[in-house]
């Protein structure tokens, strides 16, 4: 267990220059050094996060923890793009930022995330394909409704309180429909076995003390973190939508995903696989519906997020890129092959920036996307069915 607590000890270290920082009022002149620290805050109170909410599993009921840790789980990813969509209000540039962030986190997710889970599985066990069970059903069918209604967006070019009632309607439909489906007692590992293992009056004050604290972290480090990325963009030429794209969500998404890789090899693909199904349905809902809420917020009045041109290539492609992702996991299963592809058409898409180009990847994602669903039709059929069928009440 001590090494356990070595990495809880290292987590927290990681936050505290970012803390003085913040509450020293001390003045960094560059920006790169300031992302490095806050990024690394971020990071640091991600795990801490991540950490608190699988121990949190063991004190509270089924239905709040799915909420309340599918909550935890968006938090550093929505902190970020809380801040862009917030400035947007009065800054209309913003906007660019926030969708980068959004698309950023989700294309990650399914381009390198979902092929990552699957290369380990065969690393560990020689398996070319991850299997996840029927309750995963339920994450796929959503998953397949928010990517359905995803295509509106490119085609009016705005975000808009229409859409935080789809796109937050479908999450809470998520939530109420998954809390129904029958789960055992959380496969811990790491230091969240590690603080599971106090009494549980102990064990609770922990949970709500990382929580407090991770959250704080993580809220009080978006906006320098944020604003610096851009600052490094434009004092080194570099395009700041693509910075705050890639390295903003690395740096929120990196805990999720390293567990889920920890499971993993520990021989538990299903469980990393399914920790990542679930993010991408907790991004592709809550935190693309919240965004004109904030927006919203900050201005006063109810208000849109309208896209540009090159924010609306990078919603449709992401839309594309999720249809795609769904069509080849219908089946609950996942090949070596199909995450082969998808890491495939990830990486060719970021090595051409035209417009045109990236635009032919969209199409390219939705026409294999049919051709898989044609033939897959039996099967997503019977997707649909387990996963939005009403749930029979347990006693």
């Amino acid at each position: 267990m001590t090494r356990y607590w070595a990495l809880i000890v290292l987590a927290v270290g990681v936050t505290i220059p970012a803390i003085a920082l913040r509450l020293g009022g001390m003045h960094v002149e560059q920006p790169g050094l300031i992302a490095a620290l806050f990024g690394c805050a971020i990071v640091g109170g991600a795990f801490l996060l991540t950490w608190g909410a699988e121990v949190a599993e063991i004190d509270i009921s089924q239905g709040l923890a799915l909420a309340f840790l599918a909550l935890v789980a968006v938090l550093p990813e929505y902190a970020v793009d809380l801040y862009f969509a917030w400035k947007a209000a009065h800054h209309p540039e913003y906007t660019a930022y926030a969708a980068a962030n959004m698309t950023g986190a989700n294309r990650l997710l399914i381009g390198i995330a979902w092929p990552l889970i699957v290369g380990l599985n065969w690393i560990r066990n020689r398996r070319a394909q991850v299997r996840l069970p029927r309750a995963r059903a339920v994450e796929l069918a959503f998953l397949s409704l928010a990517t359905a209604y995803s295509f509106v967006i490119p085609l009016k070019g705005t975000i808009t309180l229409l859409d935080t009632l789809v796109f937050v309607g479908l999450f809470v439909a998520y939530v109420w429909r998954i809390a129904w489906a029958e789960t055992g007692e959380p496969d811990l590992v790491g230091p969240a076995l590690a603080l599971a293992a106090f009494r549980p009056a102990i064990r609770r004050t922990l949970v709500g003390i990382i929580f407090l604290f991770s959250a704080t972290v993580i809220l009080a480090s978006a906006e320098p973190f944020a604003e610096a990325l851009i600052a490094v963009g434009r004092r080194t030429g570099v395009d700041e939508f693509l910075l705050v794209q890639w390295l903003a969500p690395l740096a929120s998404e990196a805990p999720e995903v390293v567990i889920a890789c920890i499971l993993t090899l520990k021989g538990d693909a299903q469980a990393g696989m399914g920790a990542m199904v679930s993010a991408k349905v907790n991004q592709w809902t809550l935190l693309v519906g919240t965004l004109p809420l904030v927006y919203s917020l900050g201005l006063g009045q109810a208000g849109a997020l309208n896209l540009d041109s090159r924010q609306v290539e990078e919603v449709l492609l992401t839309a594309a890129q999720s249809l795609f992702a769904v069509a080849v996991i219908c089946n609950l299963r996942l090949s070596l092959f199909e995450s082969g592809t998808l890491l495939a058409l990830f990486l060719l898409q970021l090595l051409f920036p035209n417009p045109t180009v990236r635009s032919g990847f969209a199409l390219v994602y939705v026409a294999l996307a049919v051709a898989v669903l044609v033939r897959q039709r039996t099967n997503f059929r019977a997707l649909l069915r387990a996963g939005l069928r009403s749930p029979v009440r347990r006693t």
